[in-house]
């Protein structure tokens, strides 16, 4: 099974939407192997947004993910990075679609409550970024049969 992760921003925390967030995916049958609250640092944040760094608009992206604490989690499922990253929607909430949660709770392209990992790469690397080894946790679901067919993944 693949594994992503899912970082619930300030804007999330602020508007009390963290339980509801997070029950989407586990309603849809993912798998939380990694879950903590943590405040983020200029640090975390110069390397988790790497990419975006040099634009004018990055500073304002660093104030508001260091406005509140996040909750970050690591998910898994079979192709969880496609699934988690359609749940999310597209950036800007003005334009996802309803039914994803940027659609159902963003009018914003900064402040979309949710960000996901893209890729298998980005997914390794951003887990990596929030979470040690020891903080991830492997464990018997009992409704594993209820989720997949046999053949989709190793059944025991």
């Amino acid at each position: 099974m693949e594994r992503t992760l899912i970082i619930l921003k300030p804007s999330a925390l602020q508007r009390r939407l963290i339980g509801e967030i997070l029950t989407r995916f586990e309603r849809k049958g993912f798998i939380i192997c990694g879950m903590k609250m943590m405040r983020l640092d200029e640090k975390i944040l110069d390397d988790h947004y790497s990419h975006l760094t040099d634009k004018p608009f990055y500073p304002r992206i660093k104030k508001s993910m260091m406005s509140s604490p996040v909750v970050v989690c690591c998910v898994q499922g079979v192709n969880a990075i496609p699934v988690v990253h359609a749940m999310a929607g597209v950036t800007n909430g003005r334009s996802a679609a309803p039914g994803t949660i940027r659609g159902d709770f963003s009018l914003s392209v900064q402040e979309n409550v949710i960000h996901t990992s893209d890729s298998a790469k980005t997914a390794k690397e951003e887990i990596g970024r929030f979470f040690s080894p020891e903080e991830i946790f492997e464990y018997d679901i009992a409704t594993l049969h209820y989720l997949y067919a046999d053949d989709e993944v190793a059944l025991e």
